[in-house]
């Protein structure tokens, strides 16, 4: 069933406490941290790369976020770093890899499901074999944003929220962010009565700061246990 973007409720979401895990793959990037006023920041990027050519790799591509939407400030390289690295071999729920989306869960437990979901399927497609694996980092922020709606029991939101084919919540996304929303909030398929976001530009979040450190163990088949690093400790993960 398509879904008109037009029939869609529009809701303001003010969450404390939000939760984004992501790979700890990358320190952050100070451009975004040490200097204020966003403006600057082609022309500093301009005289940085005569020096230093792997800039915009590390940076990525700083004209995909509009100028006006664009964060700095401690912990801004989280909240930019999902808009400005985007490849459509990294497509997403409501993206098909052609611009970025913050997605983030309304609590801990949440934004976990989401991630073991889709680290599993990465360990299951390459075929990597049992153990302890990728290095993750819980950031906690803000959420602060006027989101399209797809809570609720209206049969035309289920397309978009299919567990494993993204072909219709892509198109609403695409069509969504052209009219210019700011992202969507939606139930999270992975963990029953969560809640997600999906944000279509930086600003909608804020006041991100660093959690946890995670680990996630691979058994072979699934992600079953996750090691909370800052506390020494090891869960196991019940799927509901």
């Amino acid at each position: 069933m398509v879904i008109d973007p037009g029939g869609l409720p529009v809701t303001a979401v003010h969450w404390r406490g939000a939760v984004r895990i992501i790979r700890s793959l990358f320190p952050p990037i100070d451009l975004f941290e040490d200097i204020a006023d966003p403006a600057d920041w082609p022309l500093l990027l301009s005289a940085e790369q005569k020096t230093n050519p792997r800039l915009m790799e590390t940076i990525g591509q700083l004209d995909l976020v509009p100028p006006e939407r664009r964060v700095a400030g401690p912990g801004a390289t989280w909240l930019m770093a999902p808009f400005t690295h985007v490849s459509r071999d990294r497509p997403s729920r409501f993206s098909a890899g052609t611009f970025g989306v913050l997605y983030a869960g309304e609590s801990f437990e949440t934004a976990l499901f989401e991630t073991v979901h889709h680290h599993a399927r990465f360990m299951a497609a390459t075929r990597q074999p049992p153990g302890w694996t990728s290095q993750f980092r819980e950031i906690r922020l803000e959420i602060s944003a006027r989101l399209h709606d797809l809570r609720g029991s209206r049969p035309e939101f289920a397309a978009a929220l299919e567990p494993d084919d993204y072909a219709a919540s892509q198109a609403l996304g695409a069509a969504l962010r052209a009219a210019g929303s700011e992202g969507v909030v939606y139930p999270s398929v992975r963990h029953v009565g969560g809640q997600c976001v999906g944000l279509f530009y930086p600003d909608g979040a804020s006041q991100p700061v660093q959690g946890r450190h995670l680990d996630y163990h691979w058994n072979g088949e699934r992600v079953d246990l996750y090691r909370d690093l800052s506390a020494g400790r090891i869960y196991r993960i019940v799927q509901a």
